[in-house]
């Protein structure tokens, strides 16, 4: 059984509290939340923080609230399961709520948060190992080696983005509210995301995510995620595919996005699969085309997944799946 390292946790009762904590403690701090996923990284010595920041206690930050015009807000404490059990995301954004209920276990979507979600490590088989493993292959870019074991001449790691909401937020077009000693600012949640398996956000490490903005979707909106993994029952994706389609009032798609995950350090947005789609009244022919162009984008990104090959054979499939749902 691996055990924690020691450290020293320190509730925050506010984001002032949160932020004026992380500029005393410096490096040697981390913040954490749920910590479904920090905590397992941590008994791996992935991390080994003498400080860990709670910001549970933060009631302010959880919440979802909806207007019409605005759209959807989330404090970035709000659980999994409040997301996956909400009403008006279901209603409104079913696929932030497919998203959410696709994500590990009961038990532990009661913990995890959205922000927490959004900011989940980039992945790899290399990196998420036990220390012995770790030391005995000679450690790894991300964690203490200077080589990517993936892709030895890469010049930056390439460990994916794991996280399930995070491609469903980007199709929507959401935006990241970040808190810092320089004030808050906001940023959307393509540009939060960065394309390098260790420095994968665009949040400075005195930063912490506070909300998150989801535009209020059209009438005739569609969306869905479909999720592709080894054991159904709680792993992490080796494929993500999001897409959000806005029709006409003559059934006509007007627009589109279609966003990949767990293919890269951060979610590929499809712009040829989104193009497939638009001007048509998503028919059989329609989704082929766009299913098609997902699996083009897809089938040459790098994966650090052991199940390059299943993940490729299903790409395409998913892809239709996710459009078919879309259609309803």
């Amino acid at each position: 059984m691996h055990r924690l390292p020691p450290f020293r946790y320190e509730p925050a009762r506010s984001v002032d509290g949160a932020l004026a904590l992380l500029a005393e403690h410096g490096p040697a701090a981390l913040v954490v939340s749920g910590g479904t996923d920090l905590f397992a990284n941590m008994k791996q010595r992935l991390f080994s923080p003498n400080v860990l920041i709670g910001l549970r206690p933060i009631a302010d930050l959880r919440y979802i609230r909806f207007d019409e015009h605005d759209g959807l807000e989330l404090g970035a404490l709000a659980t999994l399961t409040d997301i996956a059990e909400s009403d008006i995301v279901q209603s409104r954004y079913p696929a932030l709520a497919e998203a959410a209920v696709a994500i590990s276990t009961p038990q532990l979507r009661n913990m995890g948060t959205i922000g927490g979600n959004l900011c989940l490590d980039t992945r790899c088989n290399y990196y998420n190992q036990n220390l012995d493993w770790r030391q005995a292959l000679g450690y790894c870019m991300k964690k203490d080696g200077d080589v990517c074991r993936v892709a030895p001449s890469s010049p930056k790691c390439v460990a994916v983005n794991s996280s399930d909401t995070a491609p469903v937020l980007q199709a929507y077009g959401a935006r990241v509210q970040l808190a810092g000693p320089r004030g808050s600012r906001e940023v959307a949640v393509a540009d939060f995301l960065l394309n390098d398996g260790i420095r994968a956000w665009a949040k400075q490490p005195d930063e912490i995510v506070v909300k998150i903005f989801v535009p209020a979707p059209k009438a005739r909106t569609r969306s869905a995620y479909r999720k592709l993994r080894l054991r159904n029952s709680f792993d992490f994706p080796i494929l993500g595919v999001a897409a959000v389609v806005e029709l006409d009032a003559a059934g006509v798609c007007s627009s589109a996005r279609v966003v990949l995950n767990a293919v890269a350090a951060k979610p590929v947005e499809v712009a040829a699969a989104a193009a497939a789609l638009v001007g048509t009244d998503l028919g059989p022919d329609a989704l082929e085309a766009a299913a098609e162009a997902t699996y083009a984008a897809g089938k040459p990104l790098d994966n650090t997944s052991g199940s390059i090959p299943y993940r490729k054979r299903m790409l395409r499939v998913f892809a239709r799946r996710t459009f078919e749902a879309c259609v309803g």
